[in-house]
């Protein structure tokens, strides 16, 4: 492992959490593709990119603001999951799941941002 990154358990649990969400949308309603689909799969991938990126930078002002950036990515794919489920694309034990998943990496997050200041 090269990257610091690659050594933060957070990266590690948001990269397989992407992972995850692009397995649960592919069964999603084709007319949802470009819509809640491409949503979706944009904000988990986000989290894990701007965790990445954040941690290359030269201080931890900065790593906080791509941190930041990453919680509300991680965020939106939790209000992704509410729209997923009032529209019946996941039942309850998956919306379930992956909501207690993504309140989990969100307190991580935050537990490093506050270990930043």
């Amino acid at each position: 492992m090269a990257f610091k990154f690659e050594k933060l358990k957070v990266w590690n649990i948001s990269l397989q959490l992407a992972g995850e969400v692009s397995e649960l949308v592919k069964f999603f309603p084709k007319d949802e593709l470009f819509i809640l689909t491409s949503q979706m799969k944009r904000a988990a991938d986000s989290v894990v990119l701007k965790i990445a990126e954040g941690s290359t930078l030269h201080t931890n002002a900065e790593f906080k603001r791509f941190l930041v950036i990453a919680n509300r990515s991680a965020l939106e794919v939790i209000s992704c999951l509410y729209l997923a489920r009032q529209r019946k694309f996941i039942d309850e034990n998956t919306f379930q799941e992956k909501y207690t998943k993504y309140e989990s990496l969100i307190v991580m997050i935050q537990a490093l941002i506050k270990t930043l200041n």
